[in-house]
C-alpha cells in the first residue's frame, strides 16, 4: 500500500519536474494558442463524458492531479496530448482451454470475466494495453487454477474456483488499476470416449439399484405370501373361498374358456364309482 502511495503521488506530481525548457515550451504554446484564437480555442476544448477519464500528458509527463474529468477543460495544442479510458465494466469471453487435470483427464473449459478500470492514470502509465494483458492473464489463470483439481472437483466445485480466480486476478491486476469484479465457468466439455464411459458408469449403477429394488419387492411379496399361507392353513375352507374368488374375478372378463382347479379329493370319490 506504501508503494501504491508512493507511486501515485509521483504521478500527481510529475508536471512539477517539466523544467525550465519545458516551462518556456509551454508558455509559448499559450503565447500561440492566443495569438491564433478564435480558431485555436476548437483545438484546446476537449469534452469527457460519464463514463469516461482523461489522462493528459504535457511534455509527456501526467498532469497533476491525474485523471480529468467527467465534463469540460482545456489542453494546449502544441504540448498537451490526451488519453480517454473508458470507465465502464468490460466483458470478454475466455477462449475454450484445453486443461490437464489432476488426475490426468483432459478436458477443454472456458469462462467469461468482468472487469472494470478503476485508476485510470496507473492503466495509462503502467501497462500498455490493460485490456489485452487481462485477457491473456485470464487464460493462464485458468489452467493453472484447474490444472490442481481433479475432474470430480471441477464438475461439482464451480463456485469455489470462479472465486479463486476473480481473487488472483483481482491481486494480480492491482498495479494496472484494474479492478476484476466477477469470474464465471461457463461450460466443461469431456472428450466423448470419457463421456461414454461415464454414462456407461451411470447406466450400469441404475440397473443395480433397480435390481435391488426387485429384489426387495420379491423378498417382501414372498413374505406376504407366505403370511397369506399360513392364515389359509388355519381354515380348510378359506380355500374353497379364494377359489370362488379367483372364479368371479375371470367371469368378470368375459373370457369363453375357464380353467377351475379341482380337489384331488372330489376325483377319488368319483373314480371310486
Amino acid at each position: 500500500l506504501v508503494a501504491f502511495n508512493a507511486k501515485r503521488q509521483t504521478l500527481d506530481n510529475s508536471d512539477s519536474d517539466i523544467g525550465l525548457c519545458g516551462w518556456l515550451l509551454v508558455l509559448l504554446s499559450m503565447l500561440l494558442t492566443l495569438v491564433t484564437l478564435p480558431v485555436s480555442i476548437w483545438m484546446c476544448i476537449k469534452i469527457v463524458k460519464e463514463y469516461e477519464r482523461a489522462i493528459i500528458f504535457r511534455l509527456g509527463r501526467i498532469l497533476k492531479g491525474g485523471a480529468k474529468g467527467p465534463g469540460l477543460f482545456f489542453i494546449l495544442p502544441c504540448t498537451d496530448s490526451l488519453i480517454n479510458v473508458d470507465m465502464r465494466t468490460i466483458t470478454f469471453d475466455i477462449p475454450p482451454q484445453e486443461v490437464l487435470t489432476k488426475d490426468s483427464v483432459t478436458v477443454n473449459v472456458d469462462g467469461v470475466v468482468y472487469y472494470r478500470v478503476q485508476n485510470a492514470t496507473l492503466a495509462v502509465a503502467n501497462i500498455t494495453n490493460a485490456d489485452a494483458a487481462t485477457r491473456l492473464l485470464a487464460q493462464t489463470t485458468l489452467r493453472n487454477v484447474l490444472g490442481t483439481k481433479n475432474l470430480a472437483e471441477i464438475l461439482s466445485d464451480r463456485e469455489e474456483i470462479a472465486h479463486s480466480m476473480q481473487s488472483t486476478l483481482d491481486d494480480a491486476t492491482d498495479d494496472w488499476g484494474i479492478k476484476v469484479e466477477r469470474v464465471e465457468i461457463k461450460d466443461v466439455k469431456l472428450p466423448i470416449q470419457l463421456q461414454r464411459a461415464m454414462a456407461a458408469e451411470a447406466e450400469a449403477s441404475r440397473e443395480a439399484r433397480a435390481k435391488v429394488i426387485a429384489a426387495e419387492g420379491e423378498m417382501n411379496a414372498s413374505r406376504a405370501l407366505k403370511e397369506a399361507s399360513l392364515v389359509i392353513a388355519e381354515s380348510p375352507s378359506a380355500l374353497q373361498l379364494r377359489y370362488l374368488q379367483t372364479l368371479n374375478t375371470i367371469a368378470a372378463e368375459k373370457n369363453s374358456t375357464i380353467i377351475f382347479p379341482v380337489p384331488m379329493d372330489m376325483m377319488q370319490a368319483f373314480m371310486k364309482h
